[in-house]
Parts: C-alpha cells; structure tokens; sequence
C-alpha cells in the first residue's frame, strides 16, 4: 500500500482550490467527476487493505489512512449525484442521513461514513486526538477547508496542527468580536465538546482550546489576552451545509 497517498494528493493538488487567505477551500467537483476513473481507482486501492495489514500498521498510518479514506469517499457520494444537489444532506432521506449509507468497503466490511468517524476514528482508546475534526471534511462551507494533499504518517501532526491554526484563522467560522466580548464559533465544539475534555496535548476544556489558539481568534493584542484568559461569552455560529464547491 502506498502510505503517501500520491493518488489522493494529485487529484487534491489538482481540484481543491484554496481560497485567499489560505484557511478554506472549495472542491471543482465539475472537474473532479471527469478525474472520478482516477478517483475510483484510489478508492480502490483503500478498500483492497484487510484487516490485517492494517493492524500491523502504527497509529499515524492507520489515522491518515482513516481519514483520507473518509475524504475521498465523501467526495464520491457527493459525485453520485453532482451536479444535482446544493449540499450532503440532500443525499439522505427521513429514514437515513447520508452519512450512514453503507455504500463501500473498507477493511473488509461494507461502511459508512458515520463508521469511518465515529465508530473507527472516535472510538475511545482509538486516537484520542479531537484535531481530526478538522481534518474529516463534509463537503460543507461551514467545515474545516479540504487540505489540497492528503494526511501522510510522516508529517500527521504538523497537518493537524495546520489545520487547526487555519480553521480559527478563518474569521467566517471563528472570531472574538471586541466590541461585545463574544468568541463565535463553530458548531464543532458544541457537538464535539466531549472530545477537547480529554487533555490531549494539555487541552482538557473549550478555555484551554481557545486560549491556545488565541492569537488566531482575535485580531488585536488586547483581543488575544481576553481569549487566553477566557473573558468572553460563547456563541455558536450557524452551521453552512452548503456544498463546498468552487465558483459559488
């Protein structure tokens, strides 16, 4: 199996489309159906992994391998369908959210994308590193931006750390107003504020999350040390479920 992902990381390199200021990014999935032979074969290449050799993988290559597989085949379900639909959710139906489509193997099992996050790279003991939230991208505005190359074992903790620095550093998403004393963010750490209690790295509550990256929350000095101290209110953002496509 190649740990580097070349496959992933030239279709990235070739269709993701980084906004300007460099922290967001949206897919040319108009482009990427027409790459999508080069697509299916990388996806491919991920479902032909069993079992066993993941196991004998070490945790880095089994977490970047978790989350590309989670990033390429979302951008696959959302090809299913492009270009007739203006989010993910409008693949689901009443009876089943898109994210809990069996629709691949992986492992030697059919899967969902539900599994490949929640049951495989969330379950406790696992990983036990929230940063994966902004790695794990739903083809939504309101997520973290898709990186244009793919999560590699070698450089893992730097591309986490990256992009944990990029989605605070996007004001769209999160951002401390000095003129009312409220920090806005995204609704990730209101669903997922279980996962940043479990001290990874020295963080053990949204405070001590925020207050590490305070220097990209607030724009000013005197901004910075009110989120470090946590002298603010919370406020959740709406989340945007529209798709991530560039051009819109």
């Amino acid at each position: 199996f190649d740990h580097a992902h070349a496959a992933w990381t030239e279709l990235l390199r070739a269709h993701v489309k980084i906004h300007a200021g460099g922290n967001a990014s949206a897919v040319d999935y108009a482009a990427m159906a027409k790459a999508r032979p080069r697509l299916k074969a990388y996806l491919d290449e991920l479902s032909a992994v069993g079992e066993g050799e993941y196991a004998q993988w070490n945790k880095a290559r089994q977490l970047a391998f978790l989350i590309n597989a989670y990033n390429a085949y979302t951008v696959e379900l959302i090809l299913t369908r492009y270009p007739d639909l203006a989010s993910i959710k409008d693949l689901g139906s009443f009876l089943q959210s898109p994210w809990k489509k069996r629709f691949f193997s992986l492992l030697g099992k059919e899967r969902s994308l539900d599994e490949i996050e929640h049951g495989m790279i969330r379950a406790p003991g696992a990983f036990d590193d929230p940063r994966i939230h902004v790695a794990v991208v739903c083809a939504s505005i309101g997520c973290p931006m898709l990186r244009a190359e793919a999560y590699v074992a070698e450089r893992l903790d730097d591309q986490l750390e990256d992009g944990m620095r990029r989605f605070f550093a996007d004001s769209t998403r999160n951002r401390f107003d000095e003129t009312d004393g409220r920090l806005r963010v995204s609704k990730i750490f209101d669903w997922y504020d279980a996962d940043f209690q479990r001290g990874h790295k020295g963080i053990d509550s949204l405070k001590s999350l925020f207050a590490r990256y305070a220097r990209q929350l607030a724009a000013s000095a005197e901004g910075r040390a009110r989120v470090a101290a946590g002298d603010y209110k919370i406020e959740y953002l709406e989340y945007d479920w529209s798709l991530n496509v560039s051009g819109r």
